[in-house]
């Protein structure tokens, strides 16, 4: 077929050397095959972890003038009274508390701080990216025990165009590892096998089908 093709527009033509190229790429990722994305994915024992444009409610006891709820900003930092630029990204709530008595504990004695979090957003590093062929591509926030079929409803399922079955994760907490999905046959048939937990940082790929 490709020594056909290159006969057809003639071996000097760069459209021809492209079209070849774009053919065997086609063809080897035809060939590839991924290994199934695992049923579950997560430990139950999974923490939030704060992210920028997160608010956290800071309460600190018998303090009310130092309790209030900031922002994290967008360089992952709060301020607050008597904290000026303390990191808080990445961190769970309880480690943020602790790390404000520490900041607290050079103006008043023995500080208690207990940190509540609200506006999830979360770090980026634990975001849900979905690209390619889905109806809404967007950023979503991961959460516990989320799966395939909670993002899909979330972006609005796929085009007219996707190749779902040929969808795929990539998978960042396992070193970039690529999992095969069969998406279409989760939301257009039904089956509820084809549904896997996520992970946070998953990338969710949905190709073009190309027939």
């Amino acid at each position: 077929m490709l020594s056909n093709l290159q006969a057809w527009l003639g071996s000097s033509s760069s459209l021809a050397r492209w079209l070849l190229i774009a053919c065997s790429g086609l063809m080897v990722a035809g060939c590839a095959s991924l290994d199934p994305a695992p049923k579950t994915a997560i430990a139950s024992d999974y923490n939030y972890l704060i992210g920028p444009g997160d608010s956290v409610n800071i309460v600190v006891w018998r303090n009310p003038e130092l309790s209030m709820s900031v922002p994290v900003r967008p360089d992952g930092k709060i301020t607050a009274p008597l904290i000026e630029d303390l990191p808080a990204s990445g961190k769970d709530p309880t480690a943020l508390a602790r790390d404000i008595e520490k900041a607290l504990g050079q103006f008043i004695r023995d500080p208690v701080v207990t940190v509540i979090v609200t506006g999830f957003v979360g770090p980026y590093s634990e975001q849900i990216r979905v690209v390619g062929e889905a109806a809404k591509p967007q950023v979503l926030q991961y959460k516990q025990n989320m799966t395939l079929l909670d993002v899909m409803i979330a972006v609005g399922g796929l085009t007219d165009f996707a190749d779902g079955n040929g969808a795929s994760i990539l998978r960042a907490s396992e070193g970039n590892k690529q999992y095969g999905l069969r998406i279409k046959d989760l939301v257009k048939r039904g089956d509820v096998s084809a549904n896997v937990e996520m992970k946070p940082g998953d990338v969710l790929i949905i190709p073009r089908s190309w027939f």
